[in-house]
């Protein structure tokens, strides 16, 4: 190669890094996949952008909101005259408004943000913590006749909003023409490609798609700088987005629009689905070793991450130890085990040392999801530690310490043992709130116990539990007894799973549809990402029963711990799911339902795992099916499909060869090699 020709490609590779680095958030570095790990018709609801900069897609009037116009210029005319943007989605970053003014006062645009069509107006909805009603506006000055430009400081960065109110104060005879609008995307700050998704699901249900696809664009908007946290202590008046999170240049954090936070509790739903989905595990990996940078003296873990560092839950304790095995689970990232494996045994020490006559834990750490009881010998507390008892097993045997998995492996059965006898409410059928007497029978304890297996040894146990679970089902989701008139997607992300474990899919199909379907066609939402929570009457309200009653505006729209749809659907009803690290064990176990086909995949450092199924007649499965599976050479897994008539072995090809596979019940089972597979079952 001649030195000029070096020369050349060596400046041109530089320009391209250069015009890659621009392209991310601010002066970051893109690490994040360029390209779609698959693609096909499915890439159509993806809620994405396919730019890091966008415009809205329309503009109203707020005395009008349901007369819109293209987006375009416009014009405000005289003090107050208002014009609001609709983006058509959530979004989320640092907006630059570009107009004009003619005559020859002063004055002020004003920009205030809102996520649901509720709180359209001059003041923005609420995000500040500080329970004192919206947020109030941001303002960019001008003097005089002339063109203009305002962008947003960065300290007010606005992570989730659909709406952009934009007004005029002035006290003279000013009018201005707004000639663009334009958003700077602050989510998911490494990649510069918003739409290159590691994973992707496909059904012959448009909505259930939408669905999946909502849950994965709201995980995409909680990838967040790691600058961009909410301020604390929280400001009195208007909002700040600038504190530090925690190392790195991204992190998972809690909503889009507050708490911009790590909660470990949230990441219990929101991680599993982000490695389906979006496949972002560098935030995952930051916000967990931030909870370890924060490990306090005694071995507990906080609440919440930096800014905040909120102390006192047991539970949300166990689930940063519950998100280390998930994410060793999908990465396969050893060295990041070692690295903290000293903290973790510490972290371990303290939860199981609160353990006490009579073999339950006794919970000191009483903050919790937002349910309004929590302590002494709360089940759900108990249920979440034989959990982090058998993944603390998996991570020992990873990290070569056989004795000690035994050893939590033998905890785990004592706990469950305890929980059984001492929790479970026979006279109704389902689990109790705590082993002293209580009428209250929860929907997180009770979902949980199926999922978790800890009612798997009792074997009518899982299925009482799921039909009392329909006891708490309103026409819009399941309100949940432990925090009564609310309905809570994120505990019912628990229970749809929980119905999916036992193979109860009409029922987990029907909640869904009830719950974040009710909310992804609800106009005044977000159309485009997954709830925090809301009322059962219908109202976007939250946690009020506790005595809360904060504004109902603070309500996040953009939650990740709704998430639990899209990682249900990919683990259940396409039935793809890892069972070692980084896949190199995997299962293919779909479950039909009401559906006639769904194809999906996602994307391990070992390769893609993609499978797909499709029914001979789309009314029923008993005149046979189809299937396919695609995993990296060298793994292996369990291959587990529904027999045609319960108890009759099916006429089985893989591969075009007879296999004679092996009858449980409603299921068949056979093990098969890493590659390309088929299946027909007839």
């Amino acid at each position: 190669m001649s030195l000029q020709l070096l020369s050349f490609f060596l400046c041109f590779i530089l320009f391209q890094s250069q015009v890659i680095a621009q392209s991310c958030w601010r002066n970051l570095t893109c690490t994040g996949p360029e390209e779609q790990a698959f693609s096909g018709p499915w890439s159509a609801n993806i809620y994405a952008p396919s730019s890091r900069t966008v415009s809205p897609a329309s503009y109203f009037s707020p005395s009008n909101i349901h007369k819109t116009t293209k987006y375009g210029q416009v014009s405000l005319k005289g003090n107050g005259s208002t014009i609001t943007y609709d983006f058509g989605k959530e979004v989320g970053g640092i907006a630059t408004i570009e107009y004009s003014s003619t005559g020859s006062g002063a004055g002020s645009i004003g920009l205030a943000f809102t996520e649901a069509a509720n709180w359209i107006g001059q003041w923005s909805d609420s995000s500040n913590g500080k329970f004192m009603g919206p947020d109030g506006a941001i303002y960019g000055n001008f003097s005089g006749p002339g063109t203009h430009s305002y962008t947003m400081p960065d300290k007010v960065l606005r992570g989730g909003f659909r709406y952009l109110t934009v007004f005029l104060l002035t006290e003279s005879d000013v009018t201005v023409k707004v000639s663009s609008v334009k958003l700077e995307i602050g989510f998911q700050p490494t990649w510069s490609n918003l739409q290159a998704y590691q994973g992707y699901f496909h059904s012959s249900d448009d909505e259930l798609n939408k669905i999946w696809y909502s849950g994965a664009y709201t995980l995409q908007t909680n990838a967040v700088p790691v600058t961009t946290g909410r301020w604390v202590p929280m400001v009195t008046d208007g909002w700040a987005n600038n504190g530090t999170l925690g190392p790195g240049d991204t992190i998972i954090v809690d909503g889009a629009k507050r708490d911009r936070a790590v909660w470990p509790g949230d990441m219990g739903i929101a991680v599993p689905s982000t490695f389906v989905s979006i496949g972002d595990l560098d935030s995952v990996k930051n916000a967990l070793q931030v909870m370890y940078n924060n490990q306090n003296a005694d071995g507990s873990f906080p609440e919440a991450g930096p800014p905040l560092l909120q102390q006192g839950s047991d539970t949300y304790h166990m689930w940063s130890m519950i998100g280390t095995y998930n994410y060793v689970l999908f990465t396969d990232d050893i060295a990041f085990l070692q690295e903290n494996w000293a903290k973790y045994l510490h972290a371990m020490e303290y939860i199981y040392g609160k353990v006490l006559p009579p073999g339950l834990l006794n919970v000191t750490g009483t903050r919790d999801w937002a349910r309004w009881q929590q302590g002494w010998n709360n089940t759900e507390a108990n249920i979440i530690l034989y959990r982090t008892l058998i993944t603390g097993s998996d991570l020992a045997t990873w990290m070569g310490n056989s004795s000690l998995s035994s050893t939590y492996t033998s905890r785990a059965s004592n706990l469950k043992t305890a929980i059984n006898k001492y929790c479970w409410d026979g006279s109704y059928g389902a689990f109790k709130d705590n082993a002293t007497a209580t009428a209250l029978h929860p929907q997180d304890a009770n979902s949980m116990a199926i999922l978790f297996n800890v009612a798997s040894p009792y074997t009518s146990r899982s299925s009482s539990i799921s039909s009392k679970l329909l006891k708490n089902w309103t026409p819009i989701g399941a309100q949940t007894p432990e925090l009564p008139n609310n309905i809570s997607p994120f505990i019912s992300s628990f229970e749809i799973q929980a119905h999916l474990s036992i193979g109860e899919t009409d029922r987990a199909l029907d909640l869904i549809r009830r719950t974040w379907g009710w909310y992804l066609n609800n106009e005044n939402g977000t159309q485009s990402t997954v709830i925090e929570g809301y009322l059962t009457n219908g109202s976007f309200g939250y946690r009020n029963s506790r005595g809360y009653d904060y504004d109902s505006s603070y309500v996040s729209h953009s939650h990740g711990w709704s998430s639990g749809p899209t990682s249900a659907m990919t683990n259940y009803l396409l039935g793809l799911s890892v069972t070692a690290p980084a896949g190199s064990e995997w299962q293919f176990a779909p479950q039909f339902g009401d559906l006639s086909w769904v194809e999906g995949g996602f994307t391990t450092k070992l390769g893609k795992l993609q499978g797909s199924w499709k029914l001979n007649s789309k009314s029923s499965y008993s005149k046979g099916y189809s299937a396919t599976l695609s995993t990296p050479k060298g793994t292996k897994g369990e291959v587990v499909l529904p027999v045609l008539q319960e108890g009759k072995a099916p006429k089985v090809k893989m591969d075009g060869k007879t296999v004679k596979p092996k009858v449980s019940g409603s299921t068949f089972s056979f093990s098969a090699g890493g590659g390309s597979h088929s299946f027909e079952v007839s």
